[in-house]
C-alpha cells in the first residue's frame, strides 16, 4: 500500500495520496471579506495549487462535494465552476447548503482526483 500525507496537522492533512487516488481536504477561501465570487476564485485555485502538488490536476477530478451556505449562490458558483472546470471533465458532484463553521464562508469544496 502507498500512502502519502502532506501538510499535516494535528487535526487533518491538507493532501492525502493513497495508490492512485488524491484526496483534498475541504478547501475555503483564505480572504473571508469577499462575496461569493471572490471566495469562489479562492477556493478553486487553492483546489489547483494543491493538485498540482499532489502531481495532478483538474481534468482528473472523480468527485467534488461542495458546500454553499445559501442556495442563492448555487448560480454563480456553477457559472465560476464550469468556466474553471475543463471540458469533458465533469467529476461525480454533490452540492449541498450548509451551515458552514465559520459563518464568513460562503462555499467549500472538497475533492477527490485520480494521479
Amino acid at each position: 500500500m502507498n500512502l502519502t500525507r502532506k501538510r499535516t496537522g494535528a487535526k487533518l492533512s491538507r493532501i492525502v495520496i493513497h495508490n492512485e487516488t488524491v484526496y483534498l481536504c475541504g478547501q475555503i477561501p483564505a480572504g473571508l471579506n469577499d462575496d461569493i465570487v471572490g471566495q469562489t476564485k479562492a477556493v478553486l485555485a487553492s483546489i489547483d495549487s494543491d493538485l498540482e502538488e499532489a502531481g495532478t490536476d483538474k481534468s482528473k477530478l472523480l468527485s467534488a462535494l461542495i458546500h454553499v451556505k445559501d442556495n442563492k449562490d448555487v448560480a454563480t458558483f456553477n457559472e465560476l465552476w464550469n468556466a474553471w472546470l475543463p471540458e469533458g471533465c465533469a467529476p461525480a458532484r454533490t452540492c449541498v447548503q450548509s451551515t458552514m463553521a465559520n459563518d464568513a464562508v460562503l462555499v467549500e469544496v472538497t475533492v477527490i482526483a485520480a494521479l
